[in-house]
């Protein structure tokens, strides 16, 4: 499974199996649409920098427009894979609008979602390469339409070298998001499936602000784990008990108390 951590900066030896999400049928991600945040001409295009990266205001003047002159826009399309552990080490990227899918993926073909990055949050794990003592060999793919603001590896590593608070910025939010992998890994190993569906049709909900959710038994399976013919067995079976209702491409919440009293 592609999904480890190691320290020292050594890649974990399951590191090689990073082609294995091609070997199960994934495609090479299309190319992404990229911009120069210093050419883009139009001002109302640029991110606050400030808002996105907390490091933003303990900056000298030389490493903001050190910053600005490598940050890019880049714009990715549904599905495409952004970061695989065998890919390089792309940089910080801030999401501005859509959301990135982290996730892990055995030699099987089965994937684990660990966590989510949405709009306004920070994805630190694809640039792994920044942080020395610890390696998370994992895939991160765009879901829906995603714009990220990319500060680039090779840049922000100058930038770390000399100032403290870059580097503290990127491992208090690595660590943040190792917490969130902790609790991924505590759902599938004590609670059912039953259980971990119903939490994350309750988290699709929220997150789409509706109960008629957009999301295949497919989609639905990669989020936890599982098999696409467990799941679909058992959203049946939370159908029949006035749950959930079933339709092609969709799930709607029916009875949102009783879903929650799975949990």
């Amino acid at each position: 499974m592609i999904c480890a951590c190691s320290p020292s900066g050594k890649k974990s030896v399951i590191a090689k199996n990073a082609q294995a999400c091609y070997a199960v049928g994934m495609s090479q991600p299309p190319t992404s649409v990229q911009d120069d945040f210093s050419s883009a001409g139009d001002l109302r295009t640029q991110p606050d920098f400030s808002t996105l990266f907390s490091f933003w205001g303990a900056l000298s003047s030389a490493e903001v427009r050190l910053l600005e002159q490598g940050a890019r826009l880049e714009r990715y399309e549904p599905g495409t894979l952004i970061h695989r552990s065998d890919g390089g080490c792309k940089g910080v990227m801030a999401v501005l609008s859509g959301s990135l899918r982290v996730f892990c993926l055995s030699e099987e073909g089965r994937e684990v979602t660990l966590y989510r990055v949405e709009a306004g949050d920070v994805c630190i794990l694809s640039a792994s390469c920044l942080m020395d003592s610890i390696v998370f060999d994992v895939i991160i793919e765009a879901q829906g339409e995603t714009r990220v603001c990319l500060l680039p590896s090779a840049v922000l590593h100058r930038v770390e070298e000399e100032n403290a608070q870059v580097e503290l910025f990127i491992y208090k939010n690595a660590t943040e998001k190792f917490s969130q992998v902790l609790w991924t890994l505590q759902e599938l190993l004590f609670m059912k499936l039953d259980q971990r569906l119903a939490r994350a049709l309750l988290d699709e909900m929220r997150r789409q602000g509706s109960r008629e959710l957009a999301i295949t038994h497919e989609m639905l399976a990669s989020l936890i784990g599982s098999a696409r013919e467990v799941v679909t067995k058992t959203l049946r079976y939370l159908a029949e008990e006035g749950m959930v209702a079933l339709s092609r491409g969709k799930v709607t919440i029916t009875d949102e108390e009783k879903l929650q009293g799975l949990l």
